[in-house]
């Protein structure tokens, strides 16, 4: 129960049923445990979250890991710990670069040449060598010098400039400055470069996920035009897939209840559109939940003439520095999650390059590095994590009795309701329920009951 006193209030749906997987394509492989939120605490959810939980809209499911075809690890990124690899510091200048002179990535060009057989494809084959390598070493230029040979020279010209510095500090010393040895940091990357008049300016905007608010409201119908043309040029969705009554339930309709708090940020808790403005108009959308221990990653959808700038890792890492931000407010808030890693699809890894980073068991419901993790996954796609053999899930169902349900408006325990209960025994689907969220929030989540 939050701090209000409201409570959180679902109603189970089960999972027995398989259905067709996103990741492999597999018809009837996907298999998952679910349940409608009619309302939600961001507390319960960040507890659902650390057990496995996600949501689309109010819908909230688990995947059954141990019998889907992809299983999907929650992966979280250490926010405070988290430094860009070469790969996010070319994203970074890519950016920086547009927005500073417009430049855009040049996009990669297949050459396809038609042949009629053996002969003419060699014969095209030796055109393409010829029109890429050009027409060969001028020879009036001198011969190139080995590779091996310029880096030893170069070796050589730093060992001697480091001999002078050394000489000329000890004539005249100067004090030295700790800071200048440390590597940069993820926000300076992302400022790096950027002048006072950048040639396009880009403006972060959050704006809370509620048709109260005026500033969601007055950008609604340009995010959920993006959203329509990103799905059907990205994702090939059909209009009707991604109408604005789509766009509503799948992005705006949240179960989270907005919560502030005292030692909570500034922004409070809850569910945010984090809006990317560039001249005016907006090119990106981050769907965010801001939750006690994290922000969590809901959905990315871009304007598909930038991709070429690799729009889903820069809001990636403008969210990590996001999270780092909110961190200074609020301590506590200090991960970052990137939803599921599905180590079985290669295209779903990439989640794992912001490091460092964590998978949570499946068994235990505990943290472990995933480092640790990827030779157990290279051998078995579903895989306890936790290495050791004596951990347990440390919230596991001990009294049934004990799960809060919601009959005939009033909350009660389900021993209580048992009793009262007409109709036929539902003690096997409300357990399958209560360990599935653990006995800790089982006995603070209502379970509605007809």
């Amino acid at each position: 129960m939050a701090a209000g006193g409201s409570y959180s209030i679902v109603e189970y749906f089960g999972g027995d049923g398989g259905h067709r997987c996103g990741y492999c394509k597999h018809e009837n492989g996907n298999f998952s445990h679910g349940m409608w939120s009619h309302t939600m605490t961001v507390q319960d959810y960040q507890d659902l979250i650390d057990r496995g939980w996600r949501r689309s809209g109010k819908y909230v499911y688990k995947p059954t890991m141990n019998k889907t075809c992809c299983p999907q690890y929650t992966i979280r990124c250490h926010a405070l710990n988290f430094h860009p690899s070469k790969t996010h510091k070319k994203t970074l200048k890519k950016v920086n670069r547009f927005l500073s002179r417009g430049e855009m990535p040049d996009n990669a060009v297949m050459l396809v040449l038609s042949t009629g057989d053996l002969i003419n494809s060699c014969i095209s084959s030796i055109i393409v060598v010829l029109l890429i390598l050009g027409k060969g070493a001028d020879p009036s230029r001198p011969l190139g010098r080995k590779a091996k040979d310029i880096r030893k020279e170069r070796r050589l010209q730093k060992e001697q400039q480091k001999q002078q510095e050394a000489e000329s500090s000890s004539v005249n010393p100067v004090p030295s400055k700790s800071s200048s040895n440390q590597p940069k940091s993820l926000e300076e990357f992302i400022t790096e470069s950027l002048p006072n008049d950048p040639l396009h300016r880009l403006e972060v905007r959050l704006v809370p996920v509620s048709f109260e608010d005026p500033d969601f409201l007055a950008s609604y119908e340009q995010s959920a035009a993006l959203y329509a043309r990103y799905q059907m040029t990205v994702h090939g969705d059909a209009p009707y897939e991604c109408g604005e009554s789509e766009f509503k339930r799948f992005l705006c309709d949240s179960p989270l209840e907005a919560e502030m708090a005292p030692d909570g940020p500034e922004v409070g808790y809850g569910s945010f559109h984090q809006q990317y403005w560039l001249d005016g108009r907006i090119v990106a959308v981050g769907v965010l939940d801001i939750l006690p221990s994290c922000v969590s990653s809901v959905y990315l959808y871009y304007h598909p003439d930038f991709s070429s700038l690799s729009l889903g890792t820069y809001s990636a890492l403008r969210e990590i520095a996001f999270t780092r931000q909110l961190q200074q407010q609020s301590p506590k808030l200090a991960y970052y999650y990137l939803g599921f890693y599905v180590h079985s699809c290669p295209k779903m890894r990439y989640k794992g390059q912001y490091q460092p980073s964590d998978l949570l068991c499946p068994e235990t419901y505990t943290w472990v590095s995933i480092e640790r993790c990827i030779p157990r996954l290279e051998i078995s796609a579903y895989s306890r994590l936790s290495e050791n053999a004596h951990e347990g899930d440390a919230c596991v169902l001990k009294e049934l009795g004990r799960v809060l349900v919601l009959h005939r408006r009033t909350v009660m325990p389900y021993a209580a309701y048992a009793r009262k209960r007409k109709g036929s025994n539902d003690e096997k689907e409300v357990e399958q329920y209560a360990s599935l969220l653990g006995q800790t929030c089982a006995e603070r989540i209502l379970l509605y009951r007809a």
